[in-house]
């Protein structure tokens, strides 16, 4: 069956600047370390997309629909389809004291927040600066290369899957997830989770998105799974085999 609208997709895709031959994105560990784009805090693997959500650029996620699972597709996105032309009149000149007063020491390159608008700094000189607010990438056309690895078709996937998307260091397997009563869920966690950074707001930001997508639901129980003896069972198993 082919992907269609709201549906939940594992997806691999890696994004290039086609002007420039550059990959400035990809879920495959492989092709970061081989454009040396790899980053130590970021996890690898195909990534859930709900089609039609806006997780990526519209043009990109309107041309997946109708792939099929396991299929793989090009698609060239021109800066129309994209983050729009680059328009002159977002490129301002402005006197590097008004930088200094914020604390910024400007520098070729280096990304800034003015007033709300975030703009990148061209040049650097004769004590003025010129700010870009135009997108980094407005006026590129973009490369996307995407396999369709799986479409969600059952609640329980689809659920492990958003809660990968806030716990996103977890495996499937290590996640389950269960129904106790009409409206009620319950998902099973490991035990190192509960020494992740800010979970409390994590799992809070799950049952929000939880609730949004199925409305249904009416309680979530987070259980937090912990072993005491598992040790001590797989001890017992290997004196009986002997």
């Amino acid at each position: 069956m082919p992907v269609g609208k709201n549906d939940f997709v594992l997806l691999e895709y890696t994004t290039e600047v086609k002007e420039e031959g550059k990959v400035i994105d990809t879920t495959i560990e492989k092709v970061a370390r081989e454009h040396r784009i790899y980053k130590e805090d970021k996890v690898y693997g195909p990534r859930l997309v709900i089609i039609g959500e806006g997780m990526l650029i519209k043009y990109v996620e309107d041309n997946i629909v109708g792939m099929e699972e396991g299929e793989e597709k090009t698609i060239e996105v021109p800066p129309e389809k994209g983050f729009g032309h680059r328009d002159p009149k977002k490129i301002r000149v402005v006197p590097a004291v008004e930088l200094s007063r914020r604390g910024i020491i400007p520098k070729v390159n280096m990304q800034v927040e003015i007033n709300g608008r975030v703009a990148v700094i061209r040049s650097v000189g004769s004590g003025r600066v010129q700010l870009d607010f135009n997108h980094p990438l407005a006026g590129k056309t973009l490369v996307y290369r995407v396999k369709v690895v799986k479409i969600l078709k059952d609640r329980k996937s689809k659920v492990k899957e958003l809660v990968r998307r806030w716990l996103p260091t977890l495996k499937p397997d290590e996640i389950d997830v269960k129904t106790s009563g009409k409206g009620i869920l319950n998902i099973y966690l490991p035990p190192r989770t509960l020494l992740m950074e800010g979970i409390g707001v994590r799992k809070r930001s799950i049952a929000m998105d939880l609730g949004k997508r199925f409305g249904d639901l009416r309680e979530i129980r987070f259980i937090d799974v912990i072993k005491l003896k598992e040790k001590e069972e797989k001890e017992k198993k290997s004196e009986s085999k002997t």
